[in-house]
């Protein structure tokens, strides 16, 4: 399955072989020998769950592309396709549920990243900070067409994620911590907390930095990878960046200037696992970090604006948190950078070319539904938070000089596969 759908896949988009043999292959050879889902461990679920979310996907895309009328109608790609005396969807279903995790009725970012990329660990130095496991030990990254830059793009990805575990891990203690925020152990997870988010800045601007030929190619991004993330049923949900949990739970721990963003992440809920939604909804009830900083050291809303140098010599801790924050913003811009870089740029290239959008997945939004100037407010939301006040009297390079202990290098951040 791992090699024979990618091969599959190149053979039809090359236009090599007829677009419903995949479908025939998958019916013929593959579902006859899959397992019943009550023989199986969750461990082995899980790994179905992966391999299985690209086969339906991959299948649902030809149906939709070749066939006139299948966008509207994509549950009909699954007609006569049957697992062990079940309906496909209905089998997957059976599967994710076997997970014991919650797991969304067709393929996720769960399953596509992080259940699919090999187990990675964070550290600092030799200091060991995270662990993302996947479900696999072989090494290898499954993918729709099994070229370097689909495999390239899930580990940067999944390796953000890692990083933002570790960044979570650090801040979600200090949420209601009677102890402070102002204290030197609350103080040194922030700056360890702003050096991993800096490394992660660093990733996205290196993978942007790179040739095409070493990151992955404009064209294959917008006409064949994202072209995979079609819907199985009209309403669901398909995998997206957006569905990262651990950038949700940030948000949520550090705040976002954005008017009904909590109603937003719960658009996604249902593609979440459910620890994830756990997780979020208990993020959601608390106040964010910032808030629960200047209510601690009696700062109102208007203080800060009025007297920055001030508020900040009296309490020069805030220094820290500012550079948190500012760091924040600034990997959101980065994220926002390869965005523009991989889609939305390309895509207006082609629209003032007159090549017009893709009719399968649009590539003038995310897959979730956001678009350009959506994820520009996004991005402003966290610059505006409830310390950026201190920009008139401290930039990051001062603070840096003048907040205490020496910051932590993003520098000695490391992120690698292991096993």
């Amino acid at each position: 399955m791992d090699d024979e759908l990618p091969r599959l896949n190149r053979a039809i988009l090359a236009r090599e072989i007829p677009p419903g043999m995949l479908a025939d292959q998958a019916r013929d050879v593959l579902f006859p020998q899959l397992p019943a889902v009550d023989g199986l461990t969750a461990e082995q679920a899980r790994q179905l769950v992966v391999r299985l979310g690209f086969v339906g996907a991959s299948v649902a895309r030809h149906y939709q592309e070749w066939n006139p009328g299948g966008k509207e109608s994509p549950e009909r790609a699954f007609d006569g396709l049957e697992v062990d005396g079940r309906p496909f969807r209905e089998y997957f279903a059976g599967l994710a549920e076997r997970t014991g995790c919650g797991h969304y009725g067709r393929d996720s970012y769960a399953s596509l990243v992080r259940w699919n990329v090999g187990t990675l660990e964070v550290r600092r130095g030799p200091e060991l900070m995270s662990v993302l496991p996947g479900v696999f030990d072989d090494g290898r990254i499954r993918s729709y067409t099994g070229t370097p830059g689909e495999e390239r793009f899930f580990l940067l990805i999944k390796k953000s994620e890692a990083i933002e575990l570790a960044v979570n891990d650090l801040l979600a203690p200090l949420s209601g911590d009677p102890a402070g925020l102002v204290t030197d152990e609350a103080l040194e997870r922030v700056r360890v907390a702003t050096a991993l988010i800096e490394a992660m800045r660093g990733l996205f601007l290196e993978f942007a930095s790179l040739p095409p030929g070493q990151s992955m190619p404009d064209e294959h991004f917008l006409d064949v990878f994202r072209q995979f993330a079609v819907h199985w049923t009209r309403d669901d949900i398909p995998p997206s960046g957006a569905l990262d949990p651990e950038s949700l739970k940030r948000d949520f721990l550090l705040g976002i200037n954005l008017p009904g963003y909590d109603q937003q992440a719960r658009r996604l809920f249902p593609a979440l696992l459910d620890h994830e939604r756990q997780a979020l909804e208990e993020l959601m009830a608390r106040p964010t970090l910032p808030e629960q900083l200047l209510s601690e050291l009696g700062i109102g809303p208007d203080e800060i604006p009025d007297a920055a140098g001030v508020v900040l010599g009296r309490h020069p801790g805030l220094a820290d948190w500012y550079r948190l924050l500012a760091a924040h913003a600034r990997a959101a811009g980065a994220h926002l950078m390869l965005s523009k870089k991989f889609l939305f740029k390309p895509q207006h290239r082609r629209d003032l070319a007159g090549q017009g959008d893709r009719p399968l997945v649009s590539n003038r939004r995310g897959t979730t539904g956001m678009n350009e100037t959506f994820l520009e407010r996004l991005t402003r939301a966290r610059q505006e938070h409830p310390l950026a006040p201190l920009r008139s009297a401290l930039s990051v390079e001062t603070a840096e000089k003048t907040a205490g202990p020496e910051v932590p290098s993003a520098a000695s951040v490391s992120v690698a596969l292991v096993g």
